[in-house]
């Protein structure tokens, strides 16, 4: 964008809907439905994409271990996919179909879900092969930590908006789609809960449950995608 010769602190709408910012008109209307997945890569300017970045590497650091590379992209994508997808739902049926929103604050949100879930698993504080264990201890701070981190920031941003909280809403030129936020958090949490039982059972069962937690999340994304194409 910068390339472009966008602003780099305060990109206009035009700017963020060029380059693939999300919005309900456009998807449902115009059928650019690859703005589900292109508007998580947009931010509106350095000082939103240098937070959202923030907190991708601190959740990063700790839930990479747990899911792999692949994992947390996956679960990047389609948590962030979620958010979108709701907040298009959201702002359509309220009449707020205007709205543009950009960021990868949904996936950052899904990401804290995926982990609450998967922390809550005292089998990890148990040595095994190739791996040591967590202490019980650090498994609940950790946990705690996210918690603390999602609900401080869902509070945030549903208490900045005074009118209805189905709909995204600006503060100092920030976009806040707090739809966005909720439904990237509980698809993780949802998408979580399959990995658990498979997590101490050897590398190849936990990736299998993986590759098919995430292609039921992907497919249950599309249907909830086709249902909404289908209700204008």
């Amino acid at each position: 964008m910068v390339l472009a010769r966008v602003d780099a602190l305060t990109p206009t709408p035009d700017d963020l809907m060029r380059f693939g910012a999300n919005n309900a008109e456009a998807v449902l209307g115009g059928h650019e439905w690859f703005r589900i997945l292109s508007a998580m890569f947009v931010h509106v300017g350095i000082v939103h994409l240098g937070l959202n970045m923030w907190c991708l590497w601190n959740l990063g650091v700790i839930g990479e271990p747990l899911l792999g590379v692949l994992g947390m992209f996956s679960v990047y994508l389609l948590t962030g996919a979620a958010g979108n997808l709701l907040s298009v739902a959201v702002n359509f049926y309220t009449g707020a179909s205007g709205e543009v929103g950009a960021g990868a604050s949904g996936a950052v949100f899904g990401i804290a879900g995926v982990l609450i879930v998967l922390f809550s698993n005292k089998r990890l504080s148990e040595p095994r092969p190739g791996f040591r264990g967590i202490p019980l201890e650090d498994l609940r701070a950790i946990r705690r930590s996210v918690i603390q981190f999602a609900v401080l920031n869902l509070v945030i941003g549903l208490s900045t908006n005074v009118g209805p909280l189905m709909r995204g809403i600006h503060m100092a030129d920030v976009h806040i789609d707090n739809m966005a936020h909720i439904g990237g958090f509980t698809s993780g949490l949802a998408i979580a809960v399959p990995l658990v039982p498979r997590m101490t059972s050897g590398r190849e069962r936990y990736l299998t449950r993986q590759k098919m937690t995430f292609a039921g999340a992907a497919l249950a994304m599309a249907l909830f995608g086709y249902f909404l194409s289908h209700l204008q």
